[in-house]
């Protein structure tokens, strides 16, 4: 073990435990904004608690996520300095109009939405949630693009007395193939997690508290969720398959890998389930759908499908000696636990609309497991599909141009990146202790009585303190 490899392991869980809150405040700033929308549409109360219910549970998301995303930018440049020092001219663009506009965009009006209660025309105070949810999703969008750059490198030139990359086509970068279509995909994923979570907490409430007076609220929300993990799936499906074709035509390799297809193919078929030889090289045993993964790949059931050890090969030629085959157990697995998470959150989803079919109240334990089972299940699909896209593009940290192990900082010891992989792990742990307490604690007290406080005719509006609804 040398610091190279502590390094990447720091980031990959680092990176993970952060997204376990990226998707959840994504999706759940757009859903608050739209119960927001509707209760003012409406002036139906039920919405107006739903709003303040779930808009807590995203403000403590929300906190959380902006906690451990700071870890990252200090990684940048502790433990992978000649990286940052190679793309910063490409990253430093998208990254600080996702800064100075995106999330301060983002942070400015959830302040505004916070303590805006009472004060704000109610139009302005529906407005500014909406504009925190559109930073939010600007924020996610300029991430992508920087990280599509990594996956695709477009729009640069690299200086040959510096060895940087520079920027060339910022445009390029912003519409970049990959970004275009990882966007949408990220956002489904997005609000599949966000969808998830308001059906398992509303379920929790609707088969629990039967006799409660918020019945209704909660049993409309467990099918709004349900009808958003579903309307999420179905994207989710379309825009994976587009981002399907784009991969393996921007890197084959990952896509070969994907599927353990050892040795090109036309047609190719889909893996469902390949044992490969011990050293990786070829397969053993596969169990295959045909013309599938040909279909799937290039959009032509007879389409030619490149495999591994020909990739390899060309590669070895292309950019000199040495392995450029991730691991392929990874890969494949992690593809596949990607999609089955998904489905299955799906699954739950159709349960809950069927139990609560024609007026009915769902009653069955299994299916209250079920339902608090359920965000997690999204959340594992996302964490999976990123580790499949980071760890499918190695050995290269930007493909076709810079390899990993190029990338860490030079001078860090391998006890020094120990050190701050311990301390990192132990504070998110401790943080993700705090994070779930927290969302249970509030997630079982309920939605919030929104009557209005009674006002003295002598106070002064000026004096009245700041309407903090939560």
């Amino acid at each position: 073990m040398d610091a190279l490899d502590v390094a990447r392991w720091q980031f990959g869980v680092t990176t993970v435990y952060h997204f376990l809150f990226v998707p959840l405040t994504i999706g759940l700033s757009v859903l608050v904004a739209i119960l927001q929308t509707m209760w003012h549409r409406t002036g139906n109360e039920r919405y107006l608690k739903l709003t303040k219910f779930y808009g807590k549970l995203f403000l403590i998301n929300f906190a959380m996520g902006v906690v451990t995303g700071i870890v990252q930018e200090f990684q940048f440049g502790m433990n992978w300095s000649d990286y940052s020092r190679f793309v910063g001219d490409i990253f430093g663009a998208p990254l600080a109009i996702e800064a100075l506009v995106a999330f301060f965009l983002e942070s400015t009006f959830i302040g505004l939405w916070i303590f805006g209660w009472d004060r704000l025309p109610k139009r302005l105070h529906l407005a500014s949630i909406w504009a925190a949810a559109i930073g939010t999703n600007l924020s996610a969008y300029f991430i992508l693009a920087a990280n599509s750059f990594m996956q695709n490198p477009v729009g640069y030139r690299i200086n040959p007395t510096t060895g940087r990359a520079e920027l060339t086509d910022f445009l390029a970068v912003l519409t970049n193939k990959v970004a275009l279509i990882t966007f949408p995909h990220t956002l489904s994923g997005a609000f599949l997690v966000a969808g998830s979570l308001i059906v398992a907490v509303s379920l929790y409430h609707v088969i629990r508290h039967r006799d409660s007076a918020d019945h209704g609220a909660y049993r409309f929300a467990a099918k709004f969720g349900s009808w958003v993990v579903l309307v999420a799936s179905a994207l989710v499906l379309f825009t994976g398959d587009i981002q399907g074709k784009i991969m393996t035509e921007v890197q084959p390799m990952k896509m070969a890998a994907a599927e353990g297809l050892y040795t090109t193919e036309s047609p190719a078929s889909f893996s469902v389930l390949t044992v490969g030889s011990l050293d990786g090289s070829r397969e053993v045993f596969a169990l295959k759908i045909p013309y599938l993964l040909s279909f799937l790949g290039t959009g032509d059931p007879n389409g030619t499908v490149q495999g591994i050890n020909d990739l390899q090969a060309q590669y070895a030629t292309q950019y000199g000696a040495g392995s450029y085959t991730p691991i392929i157990p990874v890969t494949y697995w992690s593809f596949r636990f990607m999609i089955g998470f998904g489905l299955a959150a799906a699954a739950i989803a159709l349960l809950v609309l069927w139990s609560q079919r024609k007026g009915r109240t769902p009653r069955s334990k299994w299916l209250l497991r079920a339902g608090l089972v359920m965000p997690a299940l999204p959340l594992l699909a996302n964490s999976f599909g990123w580790i499949f896209t980071e760890m499918g593009r190695q050995p290269w940290i930007v493909f076709g141009e810079m390899l990993t192990r190029n990338g860490v900082s030079r001078t860090v010891s391998l006890a020094e990146v120990l050190t701050s992989f311990t301390a990192f792990t132990l504070i998110y742990a401790a943080l993700a202790v705090v994070e779930f307490k927290l969302l249970v604690r509030y997630a079982k007290a309920g939605v919030p009585d929104v009557t209005p406080a009674p006002v003295s005719q002598d106070t002064d509006d000026a004096e009245r303190p700041l309407a903090f609804a939560y």
